[in-house]
């Protein structure tokens, strides 16, 4: 791989030090990255993160880590060997952010409690992400991002009534606190950098991100509806409970449509549009709270509608009625749609090992600082000379290392 140019992006001279496996750190420092923040990333020496060898894998690499690890520099380094904290010490006292996401607790086996990395760094912030926190009676549990949807309460509603709940098909959990993550780290460094703007000593701190907790933000207003009536959600399949219409609807190839007619104004739009004049002013239409009554009734209807016509047919004459409707995308749908190509959300990116290798664009997109993808996710080590040379480590302390083992 050629050497990389200087990043550039709102983040551009932000430095970040991942210690991070598989999914929620990973994906934070990802976003960073993304947006010109210089992010190293630490694995373990000869095995690296396991996510280099999850699903599909290209040849002998998971196609994941390309998209999971690009704009990052990749270092192995062997944090538990003093050569190897040492090393990571001198990585931290450069560095504005560290994001980790291990059990708590590894860290300060180490010897790197909050008052070491204070004393090495004041000014460093530092990211944990884990499965249920720093603190509590299950800090100390294991915690993937399944069992933070599970708990955090998403399980519980995905699925059809009187089945088992299901899983989302992606790791959601991880995903949604890697986002809490940078979301944390770009408020502290706020905090940090207008204190010192203003002349008063900008100070790091420690931010904490528990899996369980990210999800169960999304939860809407599960909280007060039980609080007050007790209310507990169900499982309702693809209906949106207490909301009508908003449903998946049979095309007559077999395909569905996904319809949200639920507002007074479009519901009746689409009574129009199936030429069932006859109903716009039945009570069952007339509100909401009618027509989740009635929701058995509705959805009977528009199914009836759209059997007869094509996906095409009806996606066509929904947008056309100012309907919102839409497909259900595969990937090969997603790979085939000018919104997405328009969008650049699909870019091509040079990889030595593929010539081009498709990968997900950038979101959100900034009109005068965009994110950038500058490379692709490196080799095991591929940095180790350059980032271990940045921090005043000789060749021949390097090779020492290498052949110890420790990187």
């Amino acid at each position: 791989m050629t050497e990389h140019s200087k990043p550039q992006g709102p983040l551009a001279g932000v430095r970040v030090i991942e210690m991070g496996t598989l999914i929620a750190g990973p994906f934070g420092a990802r976003l960073l990255a993304e947006f010109g923040a210089g992010v190293i990333k630490i694995e373990v020496p000869k095995k690296g993160d396991p996510i280099r060898n999850w699903r599909v894998l290209c040849n002998g690499t998971s196609l994941w880590w390309y998209v999971q690890s690009r704009n990052k520099k990749c270092i192995t380094l062997d944090c538990s060997a003093p050569e190897g904290l040492d090393a990571l010490k001198l990585l931290l006292a450069d560095a504005d952010v560290l994001i980790e996401n291990f059990r708590p607790g590894t860290l300060e086996k180490w010897g790197l409690t909050k008052e070491v990395l204070e004393e090495i760094n004041p000014k460093l912030i530092v990211s944990r992400v884990s499965g249920f926190g720093q603190t509590g009676p299950y800090s100390d549990r294991a915690g993937f991002g399944a069992v933070g949807e599970s708990m955090g309460g998403i399980r519980y509603l995905t699925g059809y009534p009187g089945q088992a709940p299901t899983r989302m098909g992606i790791s959601l959990g991880d995903s949604v606190a890697g986002l809490y993550s940078v979301i944390g780290i770009l408020m502290a460094l706020y905090h940090r950098d207008i204190n010192t703007k203003n002349g008063q000593t900008g100070e790091g701190q420690v931010i904490d991100v528990a899996l369980y907790e990210a999800v169960f933000s999304l939860m809407e207003s599960m909280v007060p509806e039980y609080d007050q009536k007790q209310v507990i959600r169900e499982r309702t399949g693809s209906v949106l409970q207490g909301i009508a219409p908003s449903n998946v609807y049979m095309t007559k190839e077999g395909k569905y449509a996904v319809i949200a007619a639920n507002s007074d104004v479009i519901v009746q739009r689409l009574l129009k549009l199936m030429k069932r004049d006859d109903l716009l002013n039945d009570e069952r239409f007339s509100s909401n709270e009618q027509r989740v009554r009635h929701m058995t009734f509705i959805d009977e209807l528009i199914g009836a509608w759209s059997g007869t016509l094509s996906l095409a047919e009806c996606l066509e004459q929904l947008n056309a009625h100012d309907i919102p409707a839409g497909p259900i995308y595969s990937i090969a749908d997603i790979f085939s749609d000018p919104q997405y190509q328009a969008r650049d959300m699909l870019l091509d990116i040079s990889h030595p090992d593929f010539g081009q290798l498709k990968v997900p664009g950038i979101i959100p997109k900034l009109s005068k600082t965009p994110g950038a993808v500058n490379w692709l996710g490196p080799r095991l080590g591929e940095h180790n000379t350059e980032v271990l040379r940045e921090i005043g480590l000789s060749d021949s302390q390097i090779r020492k290392m290498a052949e110890k083992g420790i990187i």
